[in-house]
């Protein structure tokens, strides 16, 4: 496995001090937010699309550090039924990740409205009222599914080969079962980002989930999540409250180690070799509460204790 970190952990600081702390903390690379939720402070999406010079600038900061961009992650909602730029940003970042030969783009699923009256997005968690499978129909069959086919023709065009889809909240896609309908209806292209800290909040069990995705596992985020029990006896884990709050809620975004523990984070990292995973394993550092500096260098701490890095040599002796 190798390790990196998403751009944003760092938001805060100019791209060429970020590649500076990612060389200092022995990282391999950096994945890279484009556009979507993510202001994209160190990648300029529409000044890079079909811009050789600059593409070819940016990829040399990484090469004279020796590291790599791990992805581009356009982490938005593409469905959103009225905000059409996040489709399109996923559009080119497919697009310019084919121009730099990257292979990889992390983003969401989309989730759409309910019907086609609606203006915002609409989350079904619960099978009833009656009217939740109507808006299921509506979203999968006429929305999700028609734009996925087209975003697969597409990442095939332009050479992109994986699109890692997040396991996330207020997604179409956000469990196992929804990722893997997604993939038997438009191919392999499509697979999972693998985040930990979602399947926390909602209930799963990232272990066993490893499990159940196997080779559709193309990326993963290693995010961690504070359950914070006293507050989920009373809330239950349907959480509305401020993310800046963390005493308040009932689960939280939360520095490696600090909600899941050092034991817990070396059996993620078996898991993902049982089910053949040896990619990378991307923090993306979303703690209020730390530094944001300092909280990525306690993650990357702890993973580098925890991942296995060399090839397996095993072998039974001929006895």
């Amino acid at each position: 496995m190798k390790l990196g970190f998403v751009s944003d952990s760092l938001g805060g600081v100019p791209i060429d001090q970020l590649l500076e702390h990612a060389r200092r903390m022995g990282v391999s690379g950096v994945e890279v937010n484009t556009c979507g939720w993510s202001t994209a402070p160190h990648f300029n999406l529409e000044a890079m699309l079909g811009n050789r010079d600059a593409q070819k600038s940016f990829l040399q900061g990484f090469a004279d550090r020796d590291l790599e961009v791990i992805s581009l992650n356009a982490n938005g909602n593409p469905l959103h039924p009225t905000d059409l730029m996040q489709g399109e940003g996923l559009k080119n970042t497919i697009r310019v990740a084919g121009e730099m030969g990257i292979k990889t783009v992390c983003t969401m699923s989309g989730l759409p409205a309910g019907s086609p009256n609606d203006t915002m997005p609409n989350w079904v968690v619960s099978s009833w009222p009656p009217e939740t499978q109507a808006i299921l129909r509506y979203q999968w069959e006429e929305k999700l599914l028609p734009f996925w086919e087209e975003i697969v023709a597409l990442a095939k065009e332009n050479g992109v080969e994986r699109i890692a889809l997040e396991l996330h909240g207020n997604q179409c896609v956000y469990n196992v079962p929804s990722l893997l309908k997604l993939r038997q209806a438009v191919g392999p292209t499509v697979g999972a980002n693998l985040d930990p800290s979602h399947l926390f909040w909602m209930g799963a069990d990232p272990l066993i989930a490893a499990e159940a995705l196997g080779d559709a596992i193309y990326h993963v985020h290693a995010k961690d999540t504070f359950l914070n029990a006293p507050k989920q006896a009373v809330t239950s884990l349907l959480e509305t409250g401020s993310l800046m709050d963390i005493p308040a809620r009932s689960w939280s975004y939360i520095t490696l180690g600090y909600g899941h523990g050092e034991e817990w984070w070396r059996q993620f990292c078996y898991r993902l070799k049982m089910a053949g995973y040896d990619g990378w394993l991307s923090i993306e550092h979303e703690d209020v509460l730390l530094n944001s500096l300092e909280g990525l260098e306690k993650s990357v701490a702890l993973l580098q204790g925890v991942m296995p890095s060399a090839a397996a040599d095993f072998r039974p002796q001929a006895i």
